[in-house]
């Protein structure tokens, strides 16, 4: 069963970049309306702060909020360590 999608379009759209990243979207939790959880889940990454994110279900700037969640799966470093030994075997 497919997850249901985000009110605002560009969360939406940030939660479907997170999730073609490996990022996993579980909705429902509290006060939000989801959650994404890196798919490393490495007790490096940042000591784990960038593991969770909450999705907020009426965001104060959709998109800004949409560009932080951008952020946060594509700065994560497990994701950059595996890119970039991906980059290296590929220059090999």
């Amino acid at each position: 069963m497919s997850r249901p999608s985000h009110a605002k379009k560009e969360v939406e759209q940030a939660l479907r970049h997170a999730e073609l990243q490996g990022w996993r979207v579980e909705v429902g939790g509290g006060h939000c309306w989801g959650k994404l959880y890196c798919p490393l889940n490495d007790a490096d990454c940042r000591c784990g702060e960038f593991c969770i994110t909450s999705v907020w279900s009426t965001p104060k700037s959709p998109g800004n909020f949409a560009r932080q969640l951008r952020r946060v799966v594509d700065n994560c470093s497990g994701g950059r360590m595996t890119k970039g030994a991906a980059h290296a075997a590929e220059e090999q």
